[in-house]
């Protein structure tokens, strides 16, 4: 009986060490379940969208954050490995949200220090949503990660994959918002 009792607690150990905090993510341009605006689609590769990145702001930051990272991918792209539309790592732990445009390469409107990363079309921004013609609706999935590091360090033209591994080396919590869509 005393080793099943300490096997039980040895199994809620590592199950509440594994456990996320929970963040709070809210946009006024993306609300969970709905789809993207015009403004935050692509605008390239038949998208007729803006390509605004929308406005963000998180709370219910978990003890011990350092800084947070930013994505925007979907796993329905047709490629074998989803699709990498926006990565920003590197955002002070005292910022509570970025500004409408903030993904924005001729005018970046991120904290100091933040750094985008190269996403699947191929460039350091803010890249919307653009599913292929006559797709089922693609559930994009925005995502605030609050990470247990001030800084990632990675190569200047690192893909999303390894972004996101380095990422995720470092969450101590996180919060989604997914916005489906096959608007063009």
């Amino acid at each position: 009986m005393r080793n099943l009792f300490y096997l039980f607690y040895l199994f809620c150990l590592i199950c509440s060490t594994n456990a996320l905090a929970a963040l709070t993510l809210t946009s006024p341009e993306i609300i969970n379940g709905k789809t993207f605006n015009n403004e935050q689609l692509f605008n390239q590769w038949g998208c007729t969208g803006d390509n605004v990145s929308p406005e963000l702001k998180w709370s219910d930051v978990p003890s011990g954050t350092k800084s947070f990272a930013i994505t925007l991918y979907d796993p329905d792209a047709s490629t074998g490995s989803g699709w990498w539309h926006w990565l920003v790592i590197n955002i002070d732990s005292s910022a509570r949200g970025l500004s409408s445009d903030a993904g924005n390469l001729k005018m970046p409107k991120l904290p100091k220090g933040a750094r985008m990363i190269t996403n699947d079309f191929g460039f350091a921004g803010y890249g919307g949503a653009c599913p292929p013609e006559g797709a089922k609706p693609h559930q994009y999935q925005l995502t605030v990660y609050a990470l247990d590091t001030d800084k990632i360090t990675i190569p200047e033209h690192a893909s999303g994959a390894l972004a996101g591994y380095y990422i995720l080396q470092h969450v101590i919590g996180k919060a989604v918002l997914t916005a489906p869509t096959n608007a063009r």
